[in-house]
């Protein structure tokens, strides 16, 4: 890879799937990496309301969570199989072991590891969440986070989420975690 770092020196191998607690900025931080790696980006969450033409939280309120959780596994199968992009999952999504490995066979998990003070400013004001819809959303934040950590650090790469760096640069650390794998990311 040349010096520049551009999309033009290397090519990405498999596909990289953006894991994390919701508010670690799997969407915003995917959206930029495959801006930079000039390659398609999805959400595996986005592909599931297209699909069923409703929003997460409906199919969660209508269906349950072990429904919305199997539809997930097939979006994120079929979505896996399909040419190298930047693929952003929801939170609960790298907790199924089949889904695990699935991309371990695949794709490339990149972990991005947030801080509960900086996942509660980002998802605290959202109605959007079906898992926080409790009488302590905070207090469930913080647990589903302990609960998912040991899940999440099986990931290939973990890359922090700082409050104090930009999308932009978090984006460029994610670039340079996959630039040492040469399986992923490497040569054109």
């Amino acid at each position: 890879m040349g010096q520049s770092g551009t999309a033009m020196d290397s090519k990405l191998k498999k596909t990289v799937v953006m894991v994390g607690m919701m508010g670690a900025g799997k969407t915003a931080i995917g959206t930029e990496l495959a801006r930079m790696l000039g390659v398609p980006f999805l959400d595996s969450d986005a592909e599931i309301e297209r699909a069923a033409n409703c929003t997460v939280a409906e199919i969660f309120a209508r269906d349950g969570e072990a429904f919305f959780r199997q539809k997930e596994a097939q979006v994120i199968a079929r979505l896996l199989s399909g040419p190298p992009g930047v693929l952003s999952v929801g939170g609960g999504a790298y907790l199924n072991p089949a889904t695990r490995a699935l991309i371990s066979e695949k794709g490339v998990a990149v972990w991005l590891k947030a801080d509960l003070d900086l996942l509660w400013s980002r998802v605290r004001r959202k109605d959007t969440r079906p898992l926080l819809r409790t009488e302590d959303p905070f207090g469930t934040l913080a647990a589903l986070a302990a609960a998912r950590e040991p899940d999440y650090a099986k990931a290939d790469l973990v890359v922090e989420a700082r409050p104090d760096t930009s999308i932009e640069s978090t984006a460029a650390a994610v670039r340079r975690a996959l630039a040492a794998r040469r399986d992923v990311l490497g040569p054109a």
